[in-house]
């Protein structure tokens, strides 16, 4: 059963008035077995708040836990993608073959356990020090799709930043053109066509004592584009020494990519992934905790 929602509510309040002859102790079961999904998310909150046009369904099979791996948390798996939560420190995809674990080397060989003609396509990468939610794709050609099709096909990517320093505006864009000289650094120039345009919005959540918690969200996806963007902004990432930084004060780069949301390359569906911020992140900002 699938549902759209019309008006502000609750799940609980909305479920009860979709599904007839269901008592409220029936959808919290439903909630309990993990068989709703709110925009193909599962979700057991009976209070959590909706919004119109969201999409609430109803299944009859259970989704099915993340599975935990030695640096990846997979959170979801069909026929054709892998959604994984990537940890700082593990590279996305090794350079080559049989050398150094990677997420994709780890995710790939979990899949062949439990089919040994699983095959694993990357389409996009994170640094090796970034944290978050990655795809991948199991068959060549939606590969090459998704590849080609790169910016039509992704609705969103929201990332956690911690930056330098105290972020005076409370929101804003920067636009600017992205160029590598020795493919080991992105330089960013003003200069309108010299070299690939790139945007980022950017959204204060939190201020702190030295850093500031940022929500950037990606209009293009360039290489280092947040790292560059940041420095641009004169707030480098913390631990992005790279691109300006002074401060590592969590010993990893404080880059997190927490929403992704895309259009599912075979059925069309959209479907969206949020990862918790991490606590490294938030301890930064609650200095009792440290206590």
């Amino acid at each position: 059963m699938q549902f759209k929602v019309k008006e502000n509510t609750t799940l609980m309040e909305f479920l009860a008035k979709s599904i007839a002859g269901k008592s409220r102790t029936g959808i919290k079961a439903l909630l309990a077995k993990r068989l709703v999904f709110v925009d193909q998310k599962v979700e057991t909150q009976f209070n959590l708040p909706l919004t119109p046009g969201q999409t609430i369904t109803v299944g009859k099979k259970t989704a099915a836990e993340p599975v935990m791996l030695r640096g990846v948390r997979i959170v979801y798996d069909d026929d054709d993608l892998v959604v994984i939560d990537k940890e700082a420190g593990l590279l996305s995809v090794a350079a080559d073959t049989g050398s150094e674990k990677s997420a994709h080397s780890i995710t790939g060989a979990h899949l062949k356990r439990l089919n040994h003609k699983a095959r694993l396509f990357i389409v996009h990468r994170l640094d090796r020090e970034t944290s978050g939610l990655m795809m991948f794709v199991k068959h060549k050609e939606l590969q090459r799709q998704l590849r080609d099709n790169w910016q039509e096909s992704i609705l969103l990517r929201s990332y956690a930043v911690v930056v330098e320093g105290i972020v005076a505006q409370d929101k804003g864009k920067i636009v600017s053109w992205l160029k590598g000289t020795d493919g080991l650094r992105t330089y960013s120039s003003p200069v309108e066509g010299d070299g690939q345009k790139a945007i980022s919005h950017f959204k204060v959540v939190r201020r702190g004592a030295a850093n500031t918690l940022l929500e950037v969200e990606l209009e293009t996806g360039r290489k280092n584009q947040i790292r560059v963007h940041m420095q641009d902004l004169g707030h480098p990432v913390i631990g992005d020494d790279k691109y300006g930084a002074a401060t590592n004060p969590i010993r990893r780069l404080g880059l997190h990519a927490q929403i992704l949301k895309f259009n599912h390359p075979v059925s069309g569906q959209n479907m969206a992934f949020e990862s918790e911020t991490p606590k490294d992140f938030l301890r930064l900002f609650n200095p009792r905790s440290n206590q």
